[in-house]
């Protein structure tokens, strides 16, 4: 698979043009204020696309942040240049919503579009796909349908792949590999651990929508075992200020029952359900009385995960949730809240049930993430739980304990750059040996899996703006640092400082600090480092040359000061051409 990309990365594919007036004028009739991220995030794929280089861009954003508006740009930009647009859905439902979408969005333009999925009849099916060859048809918006074997397309420019989690890898690796030189855009609102590792280790590109639209409110998030009264109370209080509300149970068989349990449980409620089980009309016409609001609790199955948007409805039970994935739950709960009335998510389990360890994990990921934009957080904490899988195979998940995923990431990532023909640096492992204490005291975080989690966040600090996010991040959490975290901190900037300079050991020697020098060149101004520091400096040539920084005390927090005020000088005096100036003495 890294050969393929690497391949995508090196072949020759269509540039598409600058911005036609029509672009202008078509992206001018778009209802709503655009947020700036989802601006920035149009911008990114319009470059993608008028590069050479097939684009293969991860768009990641929240449910409802607006991902669909800067796909149906990017497919106007395409048509624009004679070129196809193929939407993958993984529902009908959610297929059925996007060719609405288009088909409304691109109303006024010679733009035709058409959707292809197993409900249509099979005359209408084949007027499309004979459409399609032909060039006839600019846009086709579909389920699994669009990938088989009898569709083919006279010049497909795009595909943008909605909620990928939802498609297997063959599905996705048939269409890349089929048409290596199509520009793809996928969009999700958690991306699955395999794709989004892909996108940290650079084999693919990554655009996120932070912000959210305006005057949205986050969901209201509750995690309990399965109670009757509860859900009696929640469904009354949402139909009391006439709003509607979805509940989730994933059983097939039982559903009918369940819905008529909902009936005795609240009379005054107008229960309907749905399930993957029904016909494409029969699903439309449920779905069509829900909108007009013709029944006000919708019991139905998982299909409601994706792109189901009803302004209206904004209390979702989730009945059994322990079952269910983390992606999955986060879509789900998506439903609601795509208003500005505040809106409540009750994700419930079995009583008395022992939740195994990777489900009592999701379970609380859920509840801990409710702020906006969590969509990415919550795809790296499944990355936790489940590891990023096998990026050469079909396994999108599973754990990395030969190796640990750091490794696993940096070794990845070199067989990458070496694929681009990069060159490869070889990692400087910085030992730090100071006579300071530096650890997470047992007092101020307790629990042992959150202490290993900040040990890891402050290991990764790679500049000072990581140094300042992962402090705000701890204050925020834990309430202000105990000084032996604070000099563990000082320790990480230490670590990074050094780097940049080679440096491949400081110590502690009495009250002095040594830094030792990796196998290179010395090239640092000395007659400013002794103008600066006079004989509180010593210098030795070698192999590996070293400096000693006399600091004349053994207090902690002089040691950590003076040595990155150091590290800072050494930065401050480094000369940009190599040249040896140390002589054999002193």
């Amino acid at each position: 698979m890294i050969e393929l990309y690497a391949k995508r990365e090196k072949s020759q594919g269509f540039a598409f043009s600058k911005d036609t007036p029509w672009q202008n004028e078509f992206e001018a009739k778009f209802p709503y204020q655009e947020t700036d991220d989802q601006l920035r995030c149009i911008e990114e794929v319009k470059k993608d696309m008028e590069n050479a280089k097939p684009m293969d861009r991860l768009l990641c954003g929240d449910v409802g942040y607006g991902k669909t508006e800067v796909a149906i740009r990017a497919g106007f930009k395409a048509v624009m240049d004679q070129k196809q647009v193929a939407y993958l859905a993984p529902t009908t439902v959610l297929a059925e919503q996007q060719y609405q979408e288009f088909k409304e969005r691109m109303k006024d333009y010679p733009i035709k579009v058409e959707i292809l999925n197993r409900f249509k009849s099979a005359k209408y099916q084949k007027e499309v796909i004979k459409g399609l060859k032909l060039g006839e048809v600019d846009v086709v918006v579909g389920t699994h349908r669009i990938l088989s074997k009898d569709v083919e397309f006279k010049d497909l420019g795009l595909l943008i792949i909605d909620e990928e989690h939802r498609f297997g890898v063959k599905d996705k690796e048939k269409i890349k590999q089929y048409k290596t030189n199509v520009d793809v855009l996928t969009m999700t609102a958690t991306p699955i651990p395999r794709t989004l590792h892909m996108s940290i280790v650079g084999v693919r590109d990554m655009s996120v929508i932070y912000e959210p639209p305006h005057n949205r409110r986050p969901v209201q998030t509750y995690v309990l075992e399965y109670d009757r009264e509860v859900i009696k109370e929640a469904i009354t209080k949402e139909l009391e200020r006439d709003g509607q509300v979805f509940y989730i149970f994933n059983n097939v068989e039982n559903i009918q029952r369940k819905a008529d349990e909902i009936s005795r449980l609240v009379p005054e409620a107008e229960v309907s359900y749905a399930h993957g089980q029904m016909t494409g009309n029969q699903i439309e016409e449920i779905m069509d009385d829900f909108i007009q609001k013709k029944s006000n609790v919708l019991v139905c199955t998982t299909i409601l995960e994706s792109g189901i948007d009803i302004p209206n409805a904004n209390t979702i039970i989730v009945e059994n949730a322990d079952r269910m994935g983390l992606a999955q739950l986060y879509q789900i709960r998506g439903r609601v809240g795509r208003s500005d009335r505040q809106a409540y998510a009750y994700i419930t389990y079995k009583r008395d049930k022992l939740l195994s360890e990777v489900a009592d994990k999701r379970l609380k990921a859920i509840k801990e993430f409710t702020e906006f934009g969590s969509g990415f957080k919550i795809a790296m904490r499944d990355l936790e739980i489940r590891g990023a899988g096998s990026l050469l195979g079909e396994i999108q998940s599973g754990h990395l304990e030969q190796v640990g995923y750091d490794t696993y990431c940096n070794l990845l990532d070199e067989v990458i750059k070496e694929m681009k023909g990069i060159e490869v640096k070889p990692e400087v492992d910085i030992q730090i040996d100071l006579n300071v204490t530096s650890y997470i005291p047992d007092d101020y975080i307790s629990d042992a899996n959150q202490k290993i989690e900040i040990y890891q966040d402050i290991a990764l600090c790679k500049n000072e703006e990581d140094i300042q996010n992962i402090i705000d991040e701890i204050i925020d959490r834990f309430g202000n640092m105990s000084a032996e975290l604070e000099n563990l901190i000082d320790i990480a900037r230490i670590k990074y400082l050094a780097k940049a300079l080679n440096i491949s050991k400081i110590a502690s020697k009495k009250t002095a600090v040594v830094f030792t020098f990796g196998e290179t060149q010395f090239n640092y101004d000395v007659a400013k480092l002794v103008k600066e520091y006079g004989n509180r400096l010593k210098f030795s040539a070698g192999i590996k040359p070293m400096i000693t920084l006399e600091i004349g005390t053994d207090n902690e927090m002089k040691i950590l000061n003076d040595v990155t005020e150091f590290l800072k000088t050494l930065t401050k005096y480094k000369k940009e051409e190599d040249e040896e100036i140390i002589d054999n003495t002193n």
